[in-house]
């Protein structure tokens, strides 16, 4: 056990957060995860030392720092401030740290209305994947003063290779906005230059002859292709469902901002149309497969 007077709540056990939490009660610190009808993630943390809580608000009765790994600022929200919610429970002192894609303009909200009652609310979103959550080495990007985060820095370098301090509070999530505008945007690129590829008579495999280890690859072209190429469902676990709320995100932020943002848009409106078409819980690469099946054409994974 690591010497430390932190004690670590967790909520949201999911594709990154099992990972993250994982590595947490590994590396040291004491831990204690919100109970969840499915039960896989809670019972391995348990099983190497996690306690367990039957409420947000319980949970932060037991914690100073509590990191939130949920889906959206509207699950956020509703962990704060509901009835046997973090705000309830949380003392003086206790650091909440926003891990989700949100809302900067949420974030904002509820760091206003927990700074009077002497609670930090953090945000530090991740980049990579669940592989890279499991082995302790995610991206994240935080906002939040200084002092704030030299107490939270040995915690986040238990679960991710790159921390940057990007800035002040609601800046991580916007930061974060912006990274995903632009590797959501390569999807929508990528799944459309597939489909163009093949009605003209170039094969995924051709497509990336030229792609690869030229100027145009990085690590989201490959996991990417790994799907178009192999079929690995596993590359890139992260939900076309997901995917379009982030691209919402990007798009209220614009608004806010009073930017025009055509190319933000058409982006999310390859995603909506994913959404749409029923198929929201696959994974980004296989936004290929959809634009192919909406052109006609055989799915990218599967083309020769």
């Amino acid at each position: 056990m690591v010497a430390t007077n932190e004690r670590i709540g967790f909520i949201g056990l999911g594709l990154m957060g099992h990972g993250m939490a994982k590595n947490i009660v590994e590396k040291g610190f004491p831990l204690t995860v919100l109970a969840h009808r499915r039960r896989t993630a809670v019972d391995d943390l348990a099983a190497r030392g996690a306690g367990e809580a039957v409420s947000a608000k319980a949970l932060a009765e037991q914690s100073t720092i509590i990191f939130l790994c949920v889906t959206s600022s509207q699950e956020v929200e509703a962990l704060v401030r509901g009835p046997d919610g973090l705000a309830v429970g949380a003392r003086s002192g206790t650091i909440i740290v926003d891990c989700s894609t949100a809302d900067p303009g949420s974030t904002l909200a509820l760091a206003a209305e927990l700074a009077p009652r002497g609670i930090t609310f953090v945000d530090a979103p991740l980049s990579r994947t669940p592989k890279e959550a499991w082995e302790g080495t995610l991206d994240t990007m935080v906002g939040c003063d200084e002092v704030t985060f030299a107490r939270l820095k040995p915690v986040l370098d238990t679960w991710a290779g790159r921390v940057v301090h990007i800035g002040r509070t609601g800046d991580g999530h916007k930061m974060k906005l912006l990274n995903n505008f632009i590797s959501l945007g390569y999807a929508a690129l990528y799944a459309e230059a597939l489909a163009l590829g093949r009605k003209v008579g170039i094969t995924p495999q051709q497509f990336d002859s030229v792609l690869r280890g030229s100027r145009m690859d990085c690590g989201f072209y490959q996991t990417f292709m790994r799907y178009a190429l192999e079929g690995d469902r596993e590359a890139h676990r992260f939900t076309l469902r997901n995917a379009h709320k982030d691209t919402r995100y990007v798009a209220a932020m614009a608004d806010a901002a009073g930017l025009a943002n055509p190319l933000g848009n058409a982006v999310k409106n390859s995603f909506a149309l994913a959404v749409a078409a029923g198929r929201g819980d696959d994974y980004v690469p296989m936004l290929a497969d959809i634009v192919a099946d909406l052109n006609g054409i055989a799915p990218a994974s599967v083309a020769s």
